[in-house]
C-alpha cells in the first residue's frame, strides 16, 4: 500500500486579511504535498481558519455587525486567494464548524474528568492582543511589556487552568531525544530553552461576561474556551477518519486516523513558543499520545522588508492577491519557493527580485529551452524525434547527470528545502541550453553526415525538457502541464517517470508557444 502523508498548514486568523507570510506558508505546504503525490504516496491536506476570540469579537463589533458575518466575509478572502494561487488542499478546518465544536468539548469534559483541569482567581497583567495573562518573565529589561503584546492592562478573574507545568519534564526529554520533532534544527534548541523557563499553567477559559464568541465549556456555561486551546484542536477534529477524545490510545482511534497521524504542521517562527511547540505537545501529551506519535513541526520564517517585519502600521505590507494578479499565480508561486534560501529563515522580499527571477529561469531559462527544443525538432525534423545510439561525451554526460540531479531534488524535498529542489532542476535546463551552444544544431543540419547526431541532440533535449517538467511540477503545476501539452506528452506526474528514454522513437512534438512571457511591467503589488 501507498504510504500516507497528512500535512497541515496553521489555520488563518479570520481577524484581518490574507498576507505574504500566509501565501508563502500555504504554497509551501502545497508544494511539499504535490511532491508526496509524485512520489506515489496517498496525501490529506488540511488548511483553514481560526474564526473564534475576542479580538474577532471586538473587530465585528467596531464593523457594526455579527462575529458571524465578519469571519464569514474574511474566510471568503482566504478562500478566493488560495483558489487564485492554486492551493489544492483536501480539507477546510473552520473552528465554527460542530464537529470542531463537540471534539473540544469533549476534550475538555475528559481533561476535567482525569484533574487535569481546575478552576481558580488570578489577577495579573493582560495582553489584548495575544489573548493572555501576562508574567513578569514577559517584561522588559525597563520593566515595561514590549510593544508586541499590544495593549496591556491589569485584570483580576476567575478561570480554569490546565496543568501545563506538570508536563515540563516529559517534554523537555522529547526534544532531547526526538531529532526530527522541530525543522529546522535551530528551532529545537530555542523551543527547549523556553520549555526550560515553564513554571505556570495555561488559562484555557475566558469569562462569558467579557467574551461571547468561543466555544462553551461543556459542564460550565459561563466560560468559553481560550482561543488556541480552540484552534490547535483542529489537526485532530478535521483529521481523516475524525478523532474521538472519548478513546484514551491511538490504537483505540479509528482505524482510518490510525493512518494518517501523525501530522507534518506547517507553521511560522511566531506561533512555534509557546502555541505549538509549548501547548500543542503537552495537549495530546496529556491526551494519550506516545512520544513518537507527536507531530512534526516544519518551522518557517518571516519575509521582511529592508530588514523590518511587515506591519500594517509601517505601511509596508505586501499583498499577494495584487502579486498575483500583476504577475500570474505560478510567477508568485515560483519566487516564493525560490528565493528564500532556506526553509526556516527569514527571507527579503523584493518585488524587483521577483521579476528578475521569473525573467532570468523561467522565461530565459527553462521557457527558452523549450522553445528552441521544439521549434529546431519542427524546422529540422518535421517535430519527429529519433531515438538513435550515438556516442558522445556530452550527450552521455547529460543522460548519466539526470539521475544524480532527481536524487538530489528528492533528498531536498524530503529535507522541505524547496529552493534547493528547485536550483536542481533549474541547473539541468541550463546544461541543456549550454549543449545547445556547444553543439549547435544549426550547423549540424548542414551536414548530412551528422544526421544521427542531430537526432541524438534533439531527442536529448527533449527527454530532459520532459524530466525537468515532472521536478517543477509541485511548484509550477500549470506550466509542467503546458510542457507536457507542447511535447505532446501525456502529464504522467510521477517520480518513477523521470527515468531516461522515455520518450518513443517516432514520437511527433506539438507546437511551440511561449510558455514564460517575460515580465515587463513595473513593480506594483504594495499596499
Amino acid at each position: 500500500m501507498p504510504e500516507s502523508f497528512y500535512i497541515c498548514t496553521a489555520i488563518d486568523y479570520t481577524n484581518g486579511a490574507p498576507h505574504i507570510g500566509h501565501a508563502y506558508e500555504k504554497v509551501l505546504a502545497d508544494v511539499i504535498a504535490r511532491y508526496r503525490r509524485l512520489k506515489g504516496e496517498d496525501v490529506f491536506f488540511l488548511t483553514g481558519v481560526d474564526q473564534h476570540g475576542q479580538k474577532v469579537q471586538q473587530s465585528a463589533e467596531q464593523a457594526g455587525i455579527s462575529p458571524e458575518k465578519f469571519v464569514a466575509q474574511n474566510t471568503a478572502k482566504f478562500v478566493a486567494l488560495w483558489k487564485k494561487l492554486d492551493i489544492r488542499y483536501d480539507g477546510w478546518a473552520a473552528t465554527i464548524e460542530p464537529q470542531h465544536k463537540k471534539c473540544v468539548q469533549k476534550i475538555l469534559a475528559r481533561l476535567h474528568d482525569e484533574g487535569q483541569l481546575y478552576k481558580a482567581s488570578q489577577g495579573g497583567h493582560y495582553s489584548v492582543r495575544q489573548e493572555q495573562f501576562l508574567t513578569d518573565k514577559e517584561r522588559g529589561p525597563d520593566g515595561e511589556f514590549g510593544p508586541e503584546w499590544g495593549k496591556v492592562e491589569y485584570r483580576e478573574e476567575e478561570n480554569y487552568y490546565f496543568k501545563l507545568a506538570r508536563h515540563k519534564e516529559w517534554l523537555l526529554g522529547l526534544l532531547d531525544k526526538d531529532d526530527d520533532l522541530i525543522t529546522p534544527a535551530f528551532r529545537r534548541a530555542e523551543l527547549r530553552n523556553a520549555v526550560a523557563k515553564l513554571s505556570g499553567d495555561l488559562c484555557v477559559s475566558r469569562p462569558k461576561a467579557r467574551l461571547s464568541w468561543g466555544i462553551e465549556f461543556p459542564f460550565d456555561p459561563e466560560f468559553v474556551t481560550y482561543v488556541w486551546f480552540d484552534a490547535l484542536v483542529n489537526y485532530i477534529s478535521f483529521a481523516p477518519g475524525g478523532y474521538d477524545p472519548t478513546r484514551s490510545t491511538i490504537n483505540d482511534q479509528p482505524s482510518t486516523f490510525r493512518e494518517w497521524w501523525p501530522a507534518t504542521i506547517v507553521i511560522g517562527k511566531d506561533i512555534l513558543i509557546p502555541a505549538h511547540g509549548i501547548y500543542w505537545m503537552i495537549m495530546l501529551h496529556a491526551l494519550g499520545f506516545l512520544d513518537d506519535e507527536m507531530p512534526r513541526l516544519v518551522v518557517h520564517g518571516w519575509w521582511n522588508i529592508s530588514g523590518a517585519k511587515m506591519s500594517k502600521s509601517l505601511g509596508n505590507v505586501v499583498d499577494p492577491d495584487k502579486l498575483a494578479d500583476s504577475y500570474g499565480a505560478e510567477a508568485l508561486r515560483y519566487y516564493l519557493m525560490a528565493d528564500i534560501s532556506t526553509t526556516g529563515k527569514d527571507a527579503e522580499f523584493s518585488e524587483e527580485r521577483l521579476i528578475v527571477r521569473y525573467n532570468t529561469e523561467l522565461a530565459n531559462s527553462l521557457g527558452n529551452l523549450l522553445n528552441r527544443t521544439i521549434n529546431m525538432a519542427q524546422r529540422y525534423r518535421d517535430g519527429v524525434l529519433r531515438k538513435v545510439a550515438v556516442e558522445h561525451a556530452a550527450l552521455a554526460r547529460l543522460a548519466e547527470r539526470v539521475p544524480e540531479i532527481c536524487s538530489r531534488y528528492s533528498e531536498a524535498m524530503v529535507a522541505f528545502q524547496v529552493d534547493a529542489a528547485l536550483r536542481e532542476a533549474l541547473a539541468l535546463a541550463g546544461q541543456c541550453n549550454l549543449l545547445v551552444e556547444s553543439m549547435a544544431p544549426w550547423k549540424l543540419a548542414k551536414n548530412p553526415a551528422e544526421t544521427d547526431l542531430l537526432d541524438a541532440v534533439l531527442y536529448h533535449l527533449a527527454e530532459a525538457v520532459r524530466i525537468i517538467a515532472i521536478l517543477v511540477a509541485p511548484v509550477l503545476p500549470e506550466a509542467a502541464k503546458g510542457i507536457f501539452v507542447q511535447l505532446n506528452c501525456a502529464a504522467e506526474l510521477s517520480l518513477g517517470q523521470t527515468d531516461w528514454g522515455r520518450l518513443l522513437d517516432g514520437h511527433r512534438l506539438g507546437t511551440a508557444r511561449p510558455l514564460f512571457p517575460r515580465i515587463e511591467t513595473a513593480p506594483a503589488g504594495r499596499g
